[in-house]
């Protein structure tokens, strides 16, 4: 566990001493919300666009927080604490008792955040998993973890803190006795994965696809392929064990093999690669059946996944059993875990209609992925309700991407409703391509398309709920849920 020694060597380094009050001192957690602050907590002051963690240094005190990593401005801020300056002066609190907090005074709180979670990782012996991609990153990692846990004490991300702020916090969770660590690495631009694995040091990397995810701020696909590509660089050499798992069915992280020292496994659906599936059949909700062929061994599986896209998650997963050493009767073990195995989830909705909730996010590669599965799933007693929010940060595949969307749901849907601007370009397109105009109902925002769909659905109804996070579309789904306020 993280002690208030470790904080100072970090942070300040081993030149000089720290106080011996600092001895023994167990860090309980460390936050970077004042409110989630509690007895023996490390809080990061950090300043963001809308507020200024400074300004909540008192509040993390209040709650138990028994130090902080803050910029110089605190020192004005009238606090009872003692400062820990960054060249060691200890500048001792006004009123010495126990209860006075340390302050650790560094040029940049986010800057002494990764600093401190760089010097933790080092001392700590486990092996970290990289997972990079454009889609499908976090069910990945929650699978990858599902299978390694099977024999080795294995930490991951919680939910999606995968940035330059999420990946440092989970890393100072590390503890000796954790043998491997499955690390998702999100970015908005080049260098940002350069950055988390200086901090983490992967040994294995998983890179799941390339998209136009964050086109907007890159500007071409090559830019992407480019910065997902940081990770397999940073990877040590194949005699090192270095381990770059790629997606052979992706011609630009399949290209991705010669910018790595590291050893290269590749998986897909081609017996070219080095792990591959083939005999693949969805059965709606009941999982997915398909054969795994690696060298001479074929295994006949049946997984508790969601669509033929899942065989590749799969695929990663038990790609990194093996390049780890782990049997195939772990790997299948590891595999059937319910635990993070879906982003979607099916809850019953009102009158006797299926609600498809799958609002964490959206990109044209799951649009679609989620319009197969409804495919698969929608038959004769059923009707295909489709609720798609606009896709955010496509740049100049924007139209493009939302139109493509939109020729596959008319093939798929009996009733489309659309949320947000964008999405427009969905509801013209399905017009386009045979959708009656009184079934396609654009909505501008969330309350608009709940108030369609509630004089909408009908019982036996299935209906897909899809759209960017930033729409928070889960405010639909709550709303047709079979224990919505005024169920009918």
């Amino acid at each position: 566990m993280l002690q208030l020694s470790d904080i100072w060597l970090g942070v300040i380094g081993a030149a000089r001493k720290p106080p011996a009050a600092f001895a023994d001192r167990p860090i309980s957690s460390v936050v970077v919300d004042s409110r989630a602050a509690q007895p023996g907590a490390l809080f990061v002051a950090l300043r963001g666009e809308k507020t200024d963690g400074h300004l909540y240094l008192v509040d993390a005190f209040g709650r138990g927080a028994v130090a902080a990593l803050a910029e110089p401005r605190a020192l004005d801020l009238g606090l009872n604490a003692t400062f820990i300056m960054p060249d060691g002066v200890v500048r001792v609190a006004p009123a010495q008792t126990a209860a006075v907090p340390y302050v650790f005074i560094v040029p940049d709180s986010l800057g002494g955040l990764q600093k401190l979670a760089a010097a933790w990782r080092e001392r700590m012996p486990a092996v970290a998993v990289g997972i990079t991609g454009s889609v499908g990153k976090t069910t990945t990692k929650e699978i990858v973890a599902n299978v390694l846990e099977q024999r080795y004490t294995t930490q991951r991300n919680e939910g999606n803190l995968n940035n330059e702020i999420g990946l440092p916090l989970t890393l100072l969770k590390l503890t000796p006795h954790v043998q491997r660590i499955v690390l998702e690495m999100g970015m908005y631009d080049l260098g940002e994965i350069a950055s988390l694995c200086r901090l983490a040091k992967p040994r294995i990397g998983i890179v799941t696809n390339v998209g136009p995810t964050h086109l907007e701020r890159l500007g071409s696909i090559e830019r992407i392929a480019q910065a997902k590509s940081e990770l397999v660089q940073a990877l040590p050499s194949a005699d090192a064990g270095g381990v770059a798992i790629l997606n052979a069915d992706d011609p630009l992280v399949r290209a991705m093999a010669s910018r790595t020292a590291a050893r290269v496994f590749t998986y897909g659906l081609d017996e070219s690669s080095d792990l591959w599936a083939d005999e693949i059949s969805s059965e709606g909700l009941e999982g997915i059946r398909f054969r795994f062929n690696y060298g001479k061994e074929v295994l006949h599986v049946h997984l508790p996944m969601l669509g033929r896209h899942s065989v590749h998650t799969a695929l990663r997963a038990a790609a990194a059993g093996l390049v780890d050493g782990l049997s195939w009767t772990e790997i299948l073990a590891g595999l059937q875990q319910q635990r993070g195995q879906l982003r979607l989830m099916v809850v019953p909705g009102l009158r006797d209609t299926m609600i498809i909730d799958d609002t964490y996010n959206a990109s044209p590669v799951s649009m679609l992925a989620a319009l197969n599965l409804l495919e698969e799933i929608v038959n004769a007693s059923h009707r295909a309700v489709v609720v798609l929010g606009e896709m955010l940060e496509l740049g100049s595949y924007e139209e493009e991407g939302h139109r493509l969307v939109g020729g596959r749901v008319a093939q798929v849907a009996a009733k489309l409703v659309t949320v947000g601007s964008r999405a427009c370009w969905i509801a013209e397109e399905a017009l386009a391509v045979g959708m009656k105009s009184n079934d396609v109902h654009p909505a501008a925002n969330n309350d608009d398309a709940i108030a369609v769909l509630l004089g909408l659905i009908q019982p036996g109804d299935i209906v897909l709920v899809k759209g960017s996070r930033g729409l928070a579309m889960e405010s639909i789904v709550d709303a047709l849920a079979e224990t919505a306020e005024g169920k009918s």
